[in-house]
């Protein structure tokens, strides 16, 4: 198991020591039902990457199928899983990436202006509002409405970080996008408590 699987299994462990007690089976009842669930309707490697142009944290807007690129999905800054990833792919990842001429960008249905809590990170972070390119890239699922008072309780209401109409998250999904565009590698994680290793990322990119 890797550096980034094993800080995983320390944070679920963390957090089911730390969430109030009522919480904790409501939180572990919910990931149970993703553990081995294959996201069926991603798209496969081979496939064009959709042409989106987003927002970053500061409005300016990028286009997101200019390769070649490692793009990552993550559910949101409030997402402590999401931030102890995009943390592990900065440190190792980015570095072998410049090298490579390959971008890392990530992406979230995150608003803007609340990406800005991640104005640590050194490479772009753009807002898919609404789910439109996750929806066009078969990643988003519906989160069940009975779990939405524990998510306010523990992270704010999340409809209004993500500035979504519908309690809509992405999968979260890594993918290898090559210099035309293309798709060539892509993983999707419906349980959100696991991520794609920064080893498997790269080996993919070496391939392209």
């Amino acid at each position: 198991m890797g550096d980034l699987d094993n800080d995983l299994a320390d944070l679920r462990a963390a957090v089911a020591e730390q969430v109030p007690e009522e919480v904790a089976p409501v939180l572990k009842a919910d990931r149970e039902k993703f553990v081995g669930v294959v996201a069926e309707a991603a798209v496969k490697p081979g496939a064009a990457m959709p042409e989106f142009t987003l927002p970053d944290a500061g409005g300016a807007r990028v286009r997101v199928a200019d390769g070649p690129a490692v793009v990552v999905f993550y559910r949101g800054a409030w997402c402590p899983y999401c931030n102890l990833a995009l943390r592990a792919y900065q440190q190792e990842l980015l570095p072998e990436l410049e090298n490579l001429g390959v971008k890392l960008v990530a992406v979230s249905p995150q608003l803007p202006d609340d990406s800005l809590s991640t104005k640590d990170l050194e490479f772009a972070v753009l807002s898919d509002v609404d789910n439109e390119l996750g929806r066009a890239l078969g990643i988003t699922f519906r989160q069940d409405p009975e779990l939405k008072p524990t998510f306010d309780a523990l992270v704010g209401d999340v409809e209004k970080i993500n500035g979504a109409r519908e309690w809509e998250l992405p999968y979260p999904t890594v993918l290898v996008v090559d210099g035309e565009g293309v798709i060539r590698y892509i993983d999707a994680h419906p349980d959100y408590t696991t991520r794609t290793d920064p080893a498997d990322i790269l080996a993919a990119v070496k391939a392209l």
